[in-house]
């Protein structure tokens, strides 16, 4: 709402200061001005995945210093249509990084859920980013099952994966610094879709390293690929599958992905 209300008051550039949810914040609200008001970013927060993909630095001050000697680039935006988990209508949303479903809704659930066995509230605060979502990651994979889903790619025929995820990417990392879709680039019009199969808990732990290096996408379990726009649905109409967006829980399955080309203007460093 304040970004919305600051850009139709004529102001040109706006400053997120935060994680990926109050980026996405920021940005939905310049988005909806429908003004050309520029997206500046100084990061803190929990995942700061978004400003990997722009080579912002993760330091507050160095970013700051970055922001005074930047240039304007302008990036494709996500929309998600989906089922509101407590309107049960569907509503829409903008994305600037990675919308997920599967295990990374589980694992979001498990980071919104602190204090626990897991993340003790003395302790989260010390933790940096990546340490919180992996420890948020391994208790998600030791209680999560695999599900099936349908999907459909443009306007092709959909067809059945039984998967333990599916991120439908803007950006490249999600979760703190995994390296998800390491083709995706921001301005090319598509999303990376990026979809791990039907994989065990133990064999998901063991390619984790991958996921963070980026070589993930070479595994028989792991399928790729391009698409402006894509539908997805539980096979199980019954089932509850919830979808994460830039770190944050948006609603569930159904669902309808759909690319913005070049839809926001960022600064980025020189």
């Amino acid at each position: 709402v304040i970004a919305a209300r600051e850009a139709k008051a004529g102001r040109e550039l706006i400053v997120a200061c935060g994680g990926d949810g109050t980026i996405n914040e920021v940005a939905g609200g310049i988005l909806e001005s429908g003004t050309d008001a520029e997206l500046g970013i100084l990061p803190s927060g929990t995942g700061g995945d978004f400003r990997r993909s722009l080579a912002i630095p993760a330091r507050a001050a160095d970013a700051a210093r970055a922001l005074r000697k930047s240039r304007v680039v302008q990036i494709d935006i996500g929309k998600v249509t989906c089922r509101g988990a407590r309107s049960g209508v569907d509503e829409s949303r903008f994305f600037i990084n990675v919308a997920s479903c599967g295990i990374a809704g589980e694992v979001v659930k498990h980071v919104k859920r602190e204090p626990s066995r897991w993340i003790p509230a003395q302790r989260s605060s010390l933790l940096g980013g990546k340490a919180t979502f992996a420890l948020a990651a391994l208790q998600a994979t030791l209680s999560y099952k695999n599900v099936e889903i349908m999907i459909g790619l443009d306007e092709h025929r959909e067809r059945a994966l039984t998967v333990a995820n599916l991120s439908v990417a803007n950006a490249r990392f999600i979760g703190g610094g995994m390296k998800i879709a390491p083709q995706a680039q921001l301005d090319d019009g598509l999303f990376e879709v990026i979809a791990v199969g039907d994989i065990s808990s133990l064999a998901m732990m063991a390619h984790a390293p991958r996921l963070y290096r980026g070589t993930h996408l070479g595994l028989r379990q792991v399928s790729h690929a391009r698409a402006a726009s894509l539908a997805v649905r539980s096979a199980n109409p019954s089932e509850r599958i919830a979808i994460e967006v830039d770190g944050e829980l948006a609603g569930l399955l159904p669902a309808r992905f759909e690319i913005v080309p070049r839809a926001l203007r960022v600064r980025v460093p020189v």
